[in-house]
C-alpha cells in the first residue's frame, strides 16, 4: 500500500512540479543547524555566511567564530566573538585542525560554479576540494554541520549542485557520518522528513530539490 501512494504521490509531484518550490528551505536548515549546535568555549568556523545569522548563533553558544566568505557580509550587528574574514576557502590562510565546529549550510554546492555569490572561476571538483580543505582545519573531535541539495544527482549552472547516490559519496569521503535527516516537499508544497533512498530518488529542478542535514566528523588519518 506504502508503495503505490508513494508512486501515485511521485506522479502527481512530477505533473505539479510548477506548483512547487522551495519557500521555507531556510526554515528548515537553519533550525536544524542550531538545534544540532553544541554549547561551550572553542574556535568555530561558518564557512560562506551570506545573510544567515548561524555564527551569531554559534558566538552566543560560547565559540569565537570566525565567518569566511567571498562577499562582504553587512550584518545589523557586533559580538566580540564573531569576526568576518573575506576570501576564498581554498585559499586563505587559516589554522588547520583548529576549529572544533565548521558551519556549512547551503554553500558547498555553490564551490567551483563560477557565476554566483562571488564565485569567478569554474572548477569541476571545487565541491569536493572544499571538503578536503575543510577537513583538514577541523579538529580530529570536532564537527561540521552540513546541509545541501539532494536528489538524483544534477548540476545548475550557476546555480548549484544536487548531491545523490553518485557525488554525495564523493562528498563525504573523509568523513564520518554522525548523524543525517532528509526533507522534501509533499503535495502541498510542505517540507516533511523523509528516508534517504525518498530523497536521492526524487528527480530536482533549478528550483526544486530535497535537503540533506549531516553531523560529520573527520576519519582518522
Amino acid at each position: 500500500m506504502k508503495r503505490i501512494y508513494r508512486f501515485i504521490r511521485d506522479q502527481f509531484l512530477a505533473g505539479h512540479s510548477d506548483k512547487l518550490n522551495l519557500l521555507g528551505d531556510r526554515d528548515i536548515e537553519w533550525s536544524w543547524v542550531a538545534s544540532q549546535m553544541p554549547k561551550g568555549s572553542g574556535e568555530a568556523l561558518d564557512f560562506g555566511p551570506g545573510g544567515s545569522s548561524l555564527g551569531l548563533v554559534a558566538a552566543e553558544a560560547g565559540f569565537n567564530v570566525t565567518a569566511v566568505d567571498q562577499q562582504p557580509i553587512a550584518w545589523l550587528y557586533h559580538h566580540p566573538h564573531l569576526h568576518f574574514t573575506q576570501g576564498d576557502i581554498l585559499k586563505l590562510q587559516l589554522p588547520e585542525s583548529h576549529f572544533d565546529l565548521i558551519i556549512n549550510c547551503s554553500v558547498i554546492e555553490h564551490v567551483g560554479l563560477a557565476g554566483r555569490y562571488g564565485v569567478t572561476e569554474d572548477l569541476l571538483d571545487g565541491d569536493l576540494d572544499a571538503m578536503e580543505r575543510l577537513k583538514m582545519l577541523l579538529k580530529p573531535e570536532g564537527i561540521m554541520l552540513l546541509t545541501i541539495p539532494v536528489g538524483k544527482d544534477a548540476v545548475f549552472p550557476p546555480l548549484h549542485r544536487v548531491y545523490g547516490e553518485a557525488r554525495l559519496p564523493l562528498l563525504l569521503s573523509g568523513y564520518i557520518i554522525e548523524k543525517e535527516q532528509y526533507w522534501t516537499k509533499d503535495m502541498e508544497n510542505k517540507w516533511i522528513p523523509v528516508t534517504k533512498k525518498e530523497a536521492l530518488n526524487r528527480f530536482p529542478q533549478e528550483r526544486l530539490y530535497g535537503l540533506g542535514c549531516f553531523i560529520l566528523k573527520r576519519k582518522g588519518d
